[in-house]
C-alpha cells in the first residue's frame, strides 16, 4: 500500500516567473503567480502542475556531479498526515521541519538527503 500520491514537483530558482515561462514554452500550459511572485504554478494541459519557488541565493545545480545538490523537492499529497509521517520515518526519512502541526505540510529529507514535503490533501 502506498503512503502518498505525487502532488506537485517544485523547482527552487531565483526567478520563478521566468523559469515558469520557459517551461510553459517547452511544455505548454498557463502560468499563474501568487501575489508575492515567490510562488508560480505552471498549469499543464493534462491537468498536472509544475511549480516554481523563489530561492534567494540560489546556486544552479550541476549535473552530473555527485557533490552538488539537484535543488528540487517533491510535494507528496497524503490523506493521513500522521500515518504518512510514521511511514516515511520508518522507511529512513529524516524530519527537517515537521514540528509545526498547524500547517498543511511537513518537510523531510529522503535517505539520500533530498527534501520533500508531506502535504494534506
Amino acid at each position: 500500500m502506498a503512503l502518498a500520491a505525487l502532488g506537485t514537483v517544485v523547482l527552487d530558482c531565483p526567478d520563478p516567473r521566468a523559469l515558469a515561462e520557459f517551461y510553459a514554452e517547452v511544455l505548454g500550459g498557463t502560468v499563474e503567480a501568487d501575489d508575492t511572485g515567490r510562488w508560480v504554478d505552471l498549469k499543464l494541459p493534462d491537468g498536472r502542475t509544475l511549480a516554481f519557488q523563489a530561492a534567494p541565493g540560489h546556486v544552479p545545480p550541476k549535473w552530473p556531479a555527485a557533490g552538488d545538490s539537484q535543488q528540487f523537492h517533491l510535494d507528496l499529497v497524503v490523506e493521513d498526515m500522521d500515518a504518512a509521517e510514521r511511514g516515511v520515518l520508518a522507511l529512513g526519512a529524516t524530519a527537517l521541519d515537521a514540528e509545526d502541526r498547524s500547517r498543511g505540510w511537513r518537510v523531510y529529507a529522503d535517505p539520500a538527503g533530498h527534501p520533500f514535503c508531506l502535504c494534506a490533501c
